[in-house]
């Protein structure tokens, strides 16, 4: 039997009508934002199923917007965020698209970054302002961002996952979940971490001096008021 939150009960802390529509939009958009990592100047919101019929009646434009730009979902700024992008010169637009069998909130962001790098992100919300991160870079993944996460590409090759773990033991890092995908034997790897306190920049150098790693990108937590 599942264990019950009081989060889960009462539902999260949120400006808008629908928690699948605003507060879960919010936090991918937020999630989205911090897997950039870099000043966005331009997104792209791809939105699929119930998201795309509903999502300016729902207001999941703005909150997603408002996530883009940083917003937790019970910012007060939250309804006036196309507004604020717009004063910011942030460039933002909605496409309906079919992105397949995904869950019917889902939307697939392609972010360009100040320095004119594409970054593409999909996730789901998936009730009660949870949500999924399924893909990145089109590296299909899965983490749900409410701990601090560890997304790390490598060369998938003997040894690199047991290296990597042994230096987040040695920061007595506790690991609440560990997850590998490779889209086939021998090529290009992710590996997932999400862990129970924050990930410091030094733990990061020295996994990125562990050979065959090709990119790390930290995710702190999303906290809920």
């Amino acid at each position: 039997m599942r264990n019950y939150s009081a989060f889960d009960i009462l539902g999260p802390v949120m400006i808008g009508p629908s928690s699948s529509h605003t507060a879960g939009a919010a936090r991918l958009g937020k999630v989205a934002k911090l897997i950039a990592g870099k000043d966005i100047k331009e997104v792209k919101f791809l939105l699929h199923g119930s998201f795309a019929k509903t999502y300016k009646g729902h207001g999941t434009d703005r909150a997603l917007v408002a996530g883009i730009l940083g917003m937790d979902p019970w910012d007060e700024r939250l309804k006036d965020s196309l507004d604020i992008a717009k004063k910011l010169n942030l460039k933002v637009a909605f496409v309906e698209a079919d992105l397949g069998e995904e869950h019917p909130n889902t939307v697939k962001f392609i972010i360009k970054d100040c320095e004119d790098k594409v970054i593409e992100v999909m996730g789901s919300s998936i009730g009660g302002g949870n949500i999924i991160i399924s893909e990145v870079d089109g590296q299909k993944i899965k983490f749900t961002g409410e701990y601090p996460t560890l997304i790390i590409k490598h060369v998938d090759v003997p040894g690199v996952i047991s290296k990597v773990t042994a230096v987040i033991y040695e920061a007595q890092i506790n690991i609440a979940t560990m997850s590998v995908f490779r889209s086939s034997r021998g090529a290009e790897a992710t590996m997932i971490f999400e862990t129970d306190s924050l990930v410091s920049e030094n733990l990061v150098e020295k996994i990125s001096e562990i050979g065959n790693i090709k990119g790390i990108r930290v995710i702190s937590t999303i906290s809920e008021r």
